[in-house]
């Protein structure tokens, strides 16, 4: 179960720029549930880097929209990309394997940095490109004409990434064009239009997942899928509950509390000290004499930003 604070989401109108056509989410989840928007196109022409919103949800020089997966488990399972909007294949590229990319092997992509993914013409001058695409599940070929929501292909982690996720890049001619705030690039907060026909919410930060486990997770296997249980012996050798995170600012605080058959178990309160692209934090307690009492434990886990809650998730977990 899991809530957002409405003070701290705001929905953008749909209100699309004068000429331009518009575009519906290319992938097939559900935005805050089971996929989230990890970075949003860069408005700082500076080092520095920004969000439409002058929010952190940014790297510098990005040039597009990243709708990341919570887990590879998710990616393996299959994920589709949806086009935009209708249109002409105008190239496509697949083959590439999907795997973390290490700084050391950037050079050895050649400027693929895209990895397996397709590009479509929409006519007068507007393209969009679709890129981190799964290996060997592009559907589409050069010179197809696309309808609004087919099917192109599934997320993958293939190209210059860190994570399961598509990065769809939106160009009128050669000027990148920032879907949530087409007509202001540089400019940032505001009222501002959007060219998606369903207005898509900015959510600044929040829980990509929870979990219960017997011990602090290495974080490779928070972001993988593999840490986290949903029952233990009553004698495991702790007990601990994690929240795996996107987007934080410094100040933002993170609530761990777990509660049991008797009680109170643990409850800790945690302060960030730095914007994170990504982040996870764990805590809990070791199994007392005797081991746990049986029955069915409930973990809460609440992000709260500048003295408001910003997203909240529970889960449940049973001792044998």
């Amino acid at each position: 179960m899991r809530t957002h604070s409405l003070a701290l989401i705001g929905a953008l109108a749909a209100f699309p720029a004068a000429g331009a056509p518009t575009f519906s989410l290319p992938v097939d989840c559900e935005l805050g549930e089971t996929c989230f928007i990890q970075n949003y196109v860069d408005h700082d022409e500076t080092v520095g880097h920004r969000d439409h919103t002058c929010g952190p949800l940014s790297y510098d020089g990005h040039k597009g929209t990243d709708f990341a997966l919570p887990t590879t488990d998710a990616m393996d399972a299959g994920v589709n990309v949806l086009a935009s909007a209708d249109g002409v294949v105008l190239g496509t590229r697949d083959g590439m394997i999907d795997k973390v990319i290490a700084t050391k092997d950037i050079p050895k992509l050649n400027g693929k940095d895209c990895g397996n993914g397709v590009s479509i013409d929409h006519g007068d001058g507007w393209v969009s490109q679709y890129c981190h695409m799964k290996q060997g599940s592009v559907s589409v070929s050069q010179g197809d004409k696309i309808a609004r929501g087919q099917v192109l292909g599934q997320i993958g982690l293939s190209g210059r990434t860190q994570f399961p996720h598509l990065h769809i890049s939106i160009r009128e001619g050669n000027r990148v064009v920032d879907p949530f705030a087409p007509d202001q690039f540089g400019i940032c907060g505001g009222a501002q239009d959007t060219l998606w026909d369903d207005g898509i919410d900015y959510i600044g930060g929040g829980l990509i997942r929870v979990g219960f486990d017997v011990g602090v997770p290495k974080f490779a296997s928070v972001k993988s899928g593999m840490a986290g249980r949903v029952r233990v012996p009553s004698q495991a050798k702790a007990l601990v509950l994690f929240g795996y995170a996107f987007g934080s600012r410094p100040d933002d605080q993170m609530t761990l509390t777990i509660t049991g058959p008797q009680g109170s178990v643990f409850d800790h309160t945690v302060t960030l000290e730095k914007t994170q692209a990504q982040y996870f934090r764990a805590g809990g307690k070791r199994t007392p004499m005797g081991g746990w009492p049986k029955g069915t434990y409930r973990g809460e886990v609440t992000i709260t930003r500048d003295g408001a809650r910003l997203d909240q998730e529970v889960i449940t977990l049973k001792v044998e």
